[in-house]
């Protein structure tokens, strides 16, 4: 029985030691130890100042967040940390809002260093950092791994979602300028709480952590990375705690709609290619459209009229909106004339000429109808006046490298049938890894429905339900790099209409 129990003893006494090498807690700076530096921090904090010890820092402009340099005390312990982290699976992460790579979370692996890091992150630094904000942080910690490499990007968020309270991101990076893009920017806001400008960049240093508050106003950004051979390579989350208090969210006021112009066909003959106006063509563009809900009709505008556009474009600058051939182009999208030809193209109702499915149910006892409403044409004028009038919106965009546009938490509940129009200029040879395609998905899913990429006079037609949502991919370094001279690389325009029936 002696035996037996000393064995059991000796098995238990290795499996402790087995343990404890696997959870060998990292040592942090000693400024977390510190009761002077707690107090001075928390203090500040309180009254929105800044403060600084050593290698921490707190700022309180745009929004309080702390800088704490040598955060993990030992050199080795840190570097282990990284190569266990570079052998990590990670996902390629990527929607309107970033371009990158992560790791799953990192709560339940079993790596030395890792799990070490983590249980001084749940533990002392929770605890630290609780008491500097005066609030109880949930025991339970978000934490991953990220790996930003040329190219990738984290687009202007605020990164508030249900008791989310601090953020924070541990760098581990090689030696890195601010040239090398990857900072972590900071915005101001403006008198209705959203981001304005980027008032200080911080550049990602070696074993440096970086936290702050999650708040209504607490908007930050991954700048673009623009090394082609540095990865930023961090880890990154969140302590759980009460919420702050969020002002009614605001609302950007929609763009004013409009029904047609009423100009006739000689635009449309003026500009088009003539393909597009053949009743037969048309017909076999609205069948291939009914089909798939989208189409692309290539060299749509007269080659005369595109280049006089294009190069008017190009040479403009910033006067572009005033050019003459800009305004009739514009003129021609919101023609009757050009709503009517939509209609033939797309079978949607957006002319009272275009016969809806209860015309076509009328045909099949029309002469019964005559007999009873008068002739066609004065139906149809009737139907005009009972109708809802179509209507569209529209901009002419010029888009650069660091363009693009973001899904917002309201467009969903806002979203309307509708049929997109997109006419590209200026883009010819344009990459599909440059970014700046639209891209559909479905709403509250990844799934990515479509994407439309910019194609030299070729409108695209896109026909899309409420639960379908837009936007365009952010534009990065790679459509820079080209020869200054090949402007049309360097910026392109597109015409953008949506119509609504």
């Amino acid at each position: 029985m002696s035996c037996k129990r000393q064995l059991g003893d000796s098995e238990n006494v290795k499996k402790i030691k087995k343990r404890n090498k696997r959870e060998e807690i990292a040592k942090l700076s000693p400024l977390i130890e510190d009761e002077d530096v707690k107090r001075g921090v928390k203090e500040a904090w309180s009254q929105q100042a800044s403060y600084s010890h050593g290698g921490l820092e707190l700022n309180c402009y745009p929004f309080p967040h702390c800088i704490i340099r040598n955060f993990i005390q030992s050199d080795s312990f840190t570097e282990n940390l990284k190569r266990e982290l570079l052998e990590l699976n990670f996902h390629e992460k990527s929607n309107d809002l970033y371009k990158f790579k992560q790791s799953d979370d990192l709560k339940k692996r079993k790596e030395t260093h890792i799990t070490g890091l983590r249980a001084a992150i749940f533990g002392q630094f929770r605890t630290w950092m609780g008491e500097v904000l005066g609030v109880d942080l949930e025991p339970t910690v978000d934490i991953s791994c990220a790996k930003y490499q040329y190219t990738d990007v984290l687009l202007c968020h605020d990164d508030e979602l249900e008791g989310r309270r601090v953020a924070f991101i541990l760098y581990l990076v090689p030696s890195w300028e601010i040239s090398d893009g990857g900072t972590l920017d900071l915005f101001s806001t403006d008198g209705n709480f959203q981001p304005d400008n980027v008032v200080k960049s911080l550049v990602p240093s070696w074993n440096t952590l970086v936290l702050f508050e999650v708040s209504p106003t607490s908007f930050h950004q991954v700048a673009e990375v623009l090394s082609e051979d540095k990865c930023r390579l961090s880890l990154s989350g969140w302590f759980h705690g009460p919420s702050l208090e969020r002002p009614p969210r605001h609302i950007e006021p929609p763009l004013l709609r409009s029904p047609h112009l009423p100009r006739d066909e000689t635009l449309l003959l003026e500009w088009l290619n003539p393909l597009y106006l053949d009743a037969e063509y048309q017909a076999q563009v609205q069948e291939e459209f009914e089909d798939s809900s989208e189409i692309q009709l290539k060299n749509f505008l007269k080659e005369e009229k595109f280049k006089e556009l294009n190069e008017a474009l190009r040479l403009a600058e910033n006067k572009w909106t005033k050019l003459i051939c800009v305004s009739a182009c514009w003129e021609l999208l919101r023609s009757e004339a050009f709503f009517l030809l939509l209609s033939n193209f797309t079978g949607l109702r957006l002319h009272y000429l275009s016969p809806s499915e209860e015309d076509c149910e009328e045909e099949v006892d029309e002469a019964q109808a005559r007999e009873t409403t008068g002739s066609p044409t004065e139906k149809l004028a009737s139907k005009n006046t009972k109708g809802i009038t179509p209507v569209c919106v529209g901009e002419l965009r010029r888009w650069t490298h660091g363009g693009y546009t973001l899904l917002h938490d309201g467009d969903a509940s806002r979203a309307e049938y509708a049929l997109d129009l997109l006419l590209p200029l200026g883009c010819s040879d344009w990459q599909p890894d440059f970014g700046g395609f639209t891209s559909y998905v479905a709403n509250e899913e990844d799934e990515e429905l479509l994407t439309v990429y910019p194609e030299e006079n070729s409108l695209a037609l896109v026909y899309r339900d409420k639960e379908t949502l837009k936007f365009v991919k952010h534009i990065n370094h790679r459509s820079s790099t080209l020869p200054i001279g090949d402007a049309c690389m360097q910026t392109f325009f597109d015409f953008s209409f949506v119509y609504y029936e």
